[in-house]
């Protein structure tokens, strides 16, 4: 059976401009690799098609011919999925569609009693792996789709889910067929090639605009160190891939593994090796000795979920007063080398202008590297969705394409939701200038950074200020906001 697994090419400049960031998706690729080894498989990240998807999906559909197709999607990604599903169908009726991810997981009651239901002959929730493979022995009467856990099929039309399935042990879940990519190239941060890593998946902590429990429950589960050192072989050996990116969800919720892990990857004395990862504060404030261990592993950024300097916001976030653990953590991370990346939330109820530059300059206080700055989003099922509907304040409840962070899709009680896009990109602005990249990155990219810093910069800033005489802020602001709804805007999926 030929088997066709298709990544979303929607991307989000929540952290730098939308094209210095593409990364291979990881999810397509591990199932690839966990289907029976009779199928012919090919794995698509179409973030590296963005501007020729018709012409690219049709040419892969005639050329591969495929049984069944795959889509994971986001939920801020399902429009664009709805209308890539339409496309494959007018292509290639025969094919079974496919649907999975987050959203399937997140929303498969309602997607199914929505117009969309047409487009997907299957919906896949919770992981993955297992239930993909098992679907395609079904298809060749290997199996029955009703048996199937997490699994939701059509009879006459109308969807029916069978019961969740459970976690997988991941033990037995092979590594990612990251050779059976049809795109090859172009996967890259600024301007090192890139690659991403699993080392284990789940979240134990209580954050409530966060979607995870849904996904796997809230728990922890590992992978077997010498699978992750395996598949780092792959990534470094043979892709020549020195960049990493550990997609774990916290991977930090077991010390003693992330010192072995350490510890295993300081033995294989690999040169150049550059990882990053996610990471909660009040684990790396409390284990500087972990930290060290990590810098020695070749950890250079970590992405700390600091989230917001009002301890008001933070209690209403589920996250608890960690305003001292995040300073603490930022400084243990200094202290060995590692760069920080603040994930900073803004457009709580209580924020006004006033609020949001004030959280702009506690990042700068606490002096993190990078900003990873977002509007708080209502994501389906999350009990902050919950909380914010009943107090009025969500502004675009079934928008989702607007749901990645950028956008306001909230109003707090002292602005409306235009407002609040307007002042988060204005205090952003005005608090932050002109990026200058830290010591820390000029270091580890000095040909890049020193290029951005002494000839790119000059020269942008002073036509942005030029063009800031003429038309002012609010000028710029549409200009901007402009860029932003034409970004995830495909032209050749207009007629689907």
């Amino acid at each position: 059976m030929h088997v066709l697994l298709l990544s979303m090419p929607d991307i989000t400049p929540v952290i730098i401009h939308e094209e210095a960031v593409h990364l291979p998706n990881l999810g397509i690729a591990t199932i690839a690799a966990n289907l029976d080894p009779e199928h012919e498989v090919r794995v698509a990240d179409l973030v590296r098609k963005r501007r020729c998807l018709k012409k690219y999906l049709s040419r892969l559909l005639r050329d591969f011919q495929p049984d069944v197709i795959g889509l994971s999607s986001m939920t801020w990604q399902f429009e664009t999925c709805v209308r890539i599903a339409h496309l494959l169908k007018s292509l290639r009726p025969q094919a079974k569609t496919v649907l999975g991810g987050y959203h399937a997981t997140l929303m498969f009651a309602e997607i199914a009693a929505s117009p969309d239901a047409r487009w997907f002959d299957f919906m896949v929730r919770g992981e993955g792996e297992i239930a993909m493979n098992r679907l395609l022995r079904a298809l060749d009467g290997q199996d029955d789709v009703a048996r199937i856990p997490g699994l939701s099929y059509k009879i006459a039309g109308l969807f029916r889910h069978n019961p969740r399935a459970e976690n997988l042990d991941l033990a037995a879940i092979r590594p990612p067929l990251r050779d059976q990519r049809r795109l090859t190239w172009g996967y890259h941060i600024i301007a090192q090639r890139g690659e991403v890593l699993e080392t284990s998946r789940g979240c134990t902590r209580g954050c409530n605009f966060c979607c995870m429990r849904h996904m796997y429950g809230r728990c922890f589960r590992a992978f077997p160190i010498e699978r992750v050192m395996a598949d780092l072989d792959v990534i470094y050996h043979e892709r020549k891939t020195r960049w990493v990116f550990l997609s774990d969800d916290n991977i930090v919720l077991n010390v003693q593994r992330v010192m072995q892990l350490c510890e295993a990857i300081i033995a294989r004395r690999y040169k150049g090796l550059m990882l990053s990862v996610q990471a909660d504060c009040l684990t790396i404030a409390s284990h500087e000795e972990m930290v060290a261990k990590m810098a020695e592993a070749g950890f250079r950024i970590i992405f700390l979920g600091v989230e917001n300097g009002s301890k008001r916001n933070l209690a209403q976030a589920g996250k608890g007063d960690i305003v001292a653990a995040a300073k603490q953590a930022i400084r243990n991370c200094h202290k060995y080398g590692i760069m920080v990346l603040a994930g900073m939330i803004f457009g709580f109820p209580d924020d006004d202008a006033a609020a949001i530059r004030e959280n702009y300059e506690f990042f700068l206080e606490i002096g993190a590297d990078i900003p990873y700055c977002q509007i708080l989003t209502p994501y389906p099922k999350t009990g902050m969705r919950q909380q914010l509907m009943d107090a009025g304040l969500v502004a675009n409840p079934e928008g989702y394409k607007r749901y990645n962070g950028l956008w306001a899709n909230v109003r707090t009680r002292h602005m409306s939701a235009d407002e609040l896009q307007f002042q988060f990109w204005l205090q952003r602005e005005q608090v932050f200038g002109w990026w200058n990249p830290p010591a820390l990155l000029r270091k580890e990219g000095w040909l890049w950074t020193s290029f951005w810093r002494f000839v790119m910069k000059p020269l942008l800033k002073r036509s942005y200020e030029k063009k800031l005489k003429t038309i002012g802020w609010e000028g710029l602001f549409r200009e901007a906001r402009a860029h932003w709804q034409g970004m995830n805007h495909f032209s050749d999926l207009e007629d689907y």
